[in-house]
Order: C-alpha cells, then structure tokens, then sequence
C-alpha cells in the first residue's frame, strides 16, 4: 500500500518570514498555497507575537469550543496553547480557496508535560480583509494520542 504524502515523515523548516501583507486577495492558486505556507512557518516560529499580526485587529476565530476576538486575544491564546502543547510542529495542507478565503487541513505533534505525545488533526476556514490580515478563522480540531515513535513532522 501506498502512503498518502501527508503520512510521510517531514521535517518542517522555517524560512524568511513572510509578511502578512505581502500576499492579499484576491488569491490564485500560487498565492493561496504561499499564504498557507507563510501561516505554517508562523504558527512553527511559537511566537504569538508574530502569530497575531497575521490576522485583523478585530479579527474573530473560533478553534474548539473557544470564541477568541482580537489580536490581544489571540496572543494570549496561543500563549497558553504553546505552555500545555510543548515541542509544537505544524503541518498545513491548502484545501481550497476563493477570491477571499482559504480552507487548510493541517494536522500538528506535541507532547504534554507528562511526556504524552499527541497528533491533532483539523481543518481550518480562513476569511481575509484587502490588506491581506485574516479577519475570520474557524478550526475544528482533533486529538489522537500517539507514541514518540510515530512522530511523523520534525
């Protein structure tokens, strides 16, 4: 049997961040996958700092049961995220895309303090203002317990 691309072992490098406005709508097949690229070396860098300028002033997300609005939300959230989900790495896949928006399947590896690895899996939606910043994300996420052994993203 085959593995699927995303099955297979990755190591995820970081390159010269991109800025959230170098890339704005209306989006092209090109563009679409830069601007996924561009938000995974972000979300990896766990910076929330850095994270939160991708995305509007008054942008609105949900990721799980959590309503967060606002960047200095955001960079508390992700704050708190990055405490509990320790040696965090990213994987995001471009899904689809219109003149505005961009659906990603991502899939992430962490581990707790107790030394328990996970994978979490989910599916993004992502709305963009003109400038290029995210003003609406919703995530809906899953987490699968897994060994160190079956890390898959380095």
């Amino acid at each position: 049997m085959t593995q699927r691309p995303h099955q297979e072992k990755r190591t995820v490098t970081g390159s010269a961040p991109v800025k959230p406005t170098d890339i704005k709508p209306p989006f092209t097949l090109e563009s679409a996958r830069a601007k996924v690229r561009a938000a995974e070396n972000a979300w990896n860098s766990r910076d929330p700092g850095r994270v939160a300028l991708a995305y509007s002033a008054d942008s609105e997300w949900r990721n799980r049961s959590e309503f967060i609005n606002g960047r200095s939300e955001i960079v508390e959230f992700l704050t708190r995220k990055w405490n509990k989900e320790l040696d965090y790495k990213l994987r995001k896949e471009l899904w689809a895309y219109t003149d505005d928006r961009i659906a990603v399947g991502f899939e992430y590896e962490w581990h707790d303090a107790d030394g328990n690895w996970f994978r979490s899996y989910g599916n993004e939606l992502w709305e963009f203002d003109e400038s290029g910043l995210m003003r609406r994300r919703a995530a809906s996420i899953n987490d699968a317990p897994i060994r160190e052994s079956d890390r898959r993203i380095f």
